[in-house]
């Protein structure tokens, strides 16, 4: 099964998630004519993301993010994953469960802060007429 595509910002390669070898790894394949497929991670890969000049992807390994540089002159070439940080717990579930900034330099995902489920859910109607009311 193969998921979670990203294209690359330059629009030449596709990063995906697939089971194809048994487990969930990242692959790279040329965009859009297909082709050239490339395992980017080793001991398993989830959920890839590129970095705004196409030069780094990102990609979750357990609890883990992962950095591996890639180019693409003459042809695809990739370097060693290395590990960023750990976030446990933070990455878990369906979707797409994270963000980066295009210089690759933060990462947006959620984090839980505290136990049990919220009491309490608030609904705001109207919000945005309220908003224009301060304005002026």
């Amino acid at each position: 099964m193969e998921l979670s595509p990203d294209l690359s910002p330059d629009g030449r390669f596709l990063a995906y998630e697939s089971d194809e070898s048994g487990r969930y790894e990242i692959y790279v394949q040329r965009f859009p004519e297909g082709g050239g497929k490339t395992v980017v991670s080793t001991g398993g890969g989830r959920r890839p993301r590129w970095r705004g000049d196409s030069g780094e992807l990102y990609y979750v390994h357990g609890d883990t993010m992962m950095a591996v540089t890639v180019s693409a002159d003459s042809a695809f070439r990739v370097g060693r994953p290395n590990a960023l940080f750990d976030a446990p717990g933070a990455f878990t579930g369906r979707g797409q469960r994270y963000d980066v900034t295009a210089d690759g330099q933060r990462f947006l995902y959620a984090e839980s802060v505290g136990e049990g489920k919220p009491t309490e859910i608030r609904v705001v109607q109207n919000w945005f007429a309220e908003f224009k009311e301060r304005q002026n």
